[in-house]
């Protein structure tokens, strides 16, 4: 059996949705299609939480009706009816959290950002058995089993396999399963999510639950490009990769697979593809154990809306001998996703993504040390680079903090 995985760029539209049904159509293995929310539906829902923890029920109940409209614009192009059970999440998140703390945020975030996947696979199923292909649906917040850290929740693995292995030897099972990515759920039945992203993980464990042949992720792109084409020109394709060029990759904040992805893959050799949903017959990028071509071009990578952190002791003691757990406890219970670690003797300074978190973390931090900070920066990671190649990029640019290693060059950029 294989994985396949669907954003929300190739299902926007019924086009898109009509696309992936010709992939699916075109293999006769046993699948499990995994299906993000369509388009930009969970920015969408992102503003319908900011709005119902400002307690605004009318602006809820438009952005709901405006989304739900795109929703049923697509199922009325393709024939089906989107699942309406949802509605009910949303209004009802309204009344019951007319003043939403910090505590309650997240728990909101989940319910309502998870509606998306449940509304792109119901419409997604449905076609696919309208147009004669034979598919279940699964309802993943029943199979894929968490605990409570809302937003992004850690998988239980025992608890999951069970699961999914129990649905996925159903007698009745047709040959093509569509589950929803990105969301899962506790033993007391309340959605979470996975963290921004989160479908491609969410079908790496799927395949390694199942033992899959492989797992292909569709995509707007050629494949993994040495460069992000809307920011950089004379991008090149990257044929092959192993596990981990791609782990360091994602996790330096290359946009085309979730940083979690791979391990789940890369402990039962499960290759995984990246290739073009308008072009699936082109061949895209393998990532395996062992390519045979290596990656022979520099790589850039840029992280967005990064906030630089710069942490002194007041007393002049050594930060990184007595401070360290302290400062990174404080950043892990604020939950800031550190991009960049640099010190010195009495200072130490991390790159993190910018978040709603960020204020509590400097308000804490602050306490005990004497802080600083910059917002709105860059993150520019280069693998592969050259001294030639380094002096080329700080032309130009206000860099607050480099960081160069044998083959890497990062540089914390002010204005890019």
């Amino acid at each position: 059996m294989r994985v396949f995985k669907f954003g929300g760029a190739s299902v926007k539209d019924a086009e898109g949705v009509k696309n992936l049904t010709e992939i699916v159509r075109q293999t006769t293995d046993d699948l499990v299609v995994v299906v993000s929310a369509m388009g930009k539906t969970t920015n969408a829902l992102e503003r319908i939480v900011e709005t119902i923890g400002q307690g605004d029920k009318r602006g809820v109940e438009s952005q709901w009706k405006e989304l739900l409209a795109y929703h049923e614009r697509v199922a009325d192009d393709l024939g089906v009816k989107v699942q309406e059970v949802v509605a009910d999440d949303v209004l009802g998140a309204v009344l019951a959290h007319r003043n939403v703390k910090d505590a309650a945020y997240d728990d909101l975030y989940d319910t309502i950002v998870s509606i998306g996947e449940l509304m792109s696979t119901s419409i997604v199923a449905a076609y696919l058995n309208k147009v004669g292909i034979s598919a279940q649906l699964w309802n993943m917040p029943e199979l894929l089993i968490t605990d409570g850290s809302f937003r992004e929740a850690v998988v239980n693995m025992q608890a999951s396999v069970q699961q999914v292995q129990h649905a996925w030897h159903d007698p009745y099972r047709p040959r093509v399963v569509v589950a929803q990515g990105f969301i899962g759920g506790t033993h007391t039945g309340h959605r979470t999510t996975l963290g921004r992203e989160g479908s491609d993980y969410t079908a790496a464990l799927i395949a390694n639950y199942l033992d899959a042949e492989s797992v292909t992720i569709w995509k707007d792109v050629p494949g993994i490009l040495n460069a992000d084409p809307r920011l950089e020109e004379n991008t090149v394709l990257i044929p092959e990769l192993n596990y981990f060029e791609a782990v360091e990759l994602a996790y330096s904040g290359a946009q085309v697979i979730h940083p979690k992805t791979i391990r789940p893959l890369e402990n039962k050799q499960i290759p995984l593809f990246v290739r073009p949903f308008m072009q699936p017959e082109l061949p895209g990028t393998i990532i395996k154990s062992a390519p045979t071509k290596p990656v022979n071009v520099p790589v850039y990578i840029w992280r967005k809306e990064q906030v630089l952190i710069t942490m002194r002791a007041k007393d002049f003691s050594f930060v990184l001998e007595d401070s360290l757990t302290h400062i990174f406890d404080i950043i892990s219970r604020c939950r800031l996703k550190v991009s960049l670690i640099q010190s010195s003797a009495v200072t130490i300074s991390v790159c993190v993504d910018n978040s709603r978190n960020l204020k509590k973390a400097i308000q804490l931090l602050s306490e005990q040390y004497a802080v600083t900070y910059n917002e709105h920066l860059s993150l520019l990671t280069i693998r592969g680079t050259t001294p030639e190649l380094i002096e080329h990029e700080r032309q130009g640019r206000r860099i607050l903090l480099s960081q160069l290693t044998r083959r890497t060059a990062k540089f914390v950029i002010a204005d890019s």
